[in-house]
């Protein structure tokens, strides 16, 4: 046998071995995959083609056309829902991700008891955000709330948290800040203990100061922490629903009617299932244009090799 053939030869094995482990691949991602698909995917897709339609579930679905989006275009109610979110998202990430890294540098520290804290701070994340709704709608209470009897000790007359316009949004997402900050520590504190020391220690050589280490080093280094949770954390800022839901249920005078909210409305209340697939699919495209704002946002400031 010439060397080519050999050499054929040897290459067709490799081939029909790659593709028998390329089989044995896909068995191995092929539950994954699955879920991907079948909880991904294909309601994305069945909420695009629902969108063309009008249904109200007990009745065969219409085709309608366009007609879903132009009544969306026209509907105020959709655009100031967006807005409401807009400005939930605006309360909510900024504080988080700031409370977030600070405690993060707080319980980096070598101190005795700091696993505990650690974990303290994790406990709000792990409750339901239903009952914690109904935990802070008593808090927030304007005649036995715990804030309200604290500021009598004052001489201070609190006000309706929940029931005046300017102050329930605010007040929800409060507790969105309040229940998620804990967890997202957990992801900035891996992002500085995975930070070497030695570059602290090569900063500290030249000169810089503990705050110059900090902008200098840390939070450079930081970016790929940074990215994950603000993109994660948007993505749920925009689709929050169970805290509005339990604690004021899109009021006062839809002061707090997100566009999941108004979703829901559309779907379970007024029963146009079509209307709501069409409003569902906004949402969609909004999280996914923030989201490619800032992957590219990130792309260029990020850096993941610390060697």
């Amino acid at each position: 046998m010439t060397t080519e053939a050999l050499t054929r030869r040897v290459a067709a094995r490799k081939t029909k071995a790659r593709r028998r482990g390329g089989w044995h691949a896909y068995l191995f991602i092929g539950p994954s995959l699955f879920g991907v698909v079948a909880f991904l995917i294909l309601p994305v897709v069945i909420v695009f083609v629902l969108s063309f339609f009008d249904w109200e579930l007990l009745s065969d679905p219409t085709f309608v056309g366009l007609d879903n989006y132009r009544k969306m275009a026209g509907d105020g109610s959709v655009w100031s829902s967006l807005g409401i979110t807009v400005a939930y998202v605006l309360l909510c990430i900024p504080l988080q991700t700031v409370l977030a890294l600070a405690l993060a540098l707080l319980v980096n520290q070598k101190v005795k008891g700091v696993k505990f804290f650690r974990a303290l701070f994790v406990v709000p994340w792990m409750a339901t955000p239903m009952v914690l709704g109904l935990v802070w709608s008593w808090i927030f209470d304007p005649k036995d709330g715990a804030i309200n009897q604290f500021l009598d000790l004052f001489g201070i007359t609190g006000p309706a948290w929940l029931s005046e316009t300017s102050l329930a949004l605010p007040a929800v997402a409060l507790v969105h800040v309040w229940q998620n900050t804990g967890y997202n520590m957990l992801f900035f504190l891996a992002g500085l203990q995975g930070i070497p020391q030695e570059l602290y220690d090569a900063a500290a050589c030249d000169g810089a100061t503990p705050r110059q280490r900090f902008w200098r080093v840390t939070l450079p280094l930081l970016n790929p922490t940074m990215f994950f949770v603000t993109v994660t954390n948007m993505i749920g800022a925009f689709q929050a629903f169970d805290t509005i839901y339990s604690m004021t249920a899109g009021g006062p005078s839809q002061s707090t009617a997100v566009i999941n909210y108004k979703i829901f409305h559309v779907a379970f209340k007024e029963f146009d299932f079509g209307y709501a697939s069409t409003l569902s699919l906004v949402l969609f495209l909004v999280i996914l244009l923030v989201t490619l704002a800032q992957v590219r946002f990130f792309a260029k400031r990020t850096t993941y090799d610390l060697s």
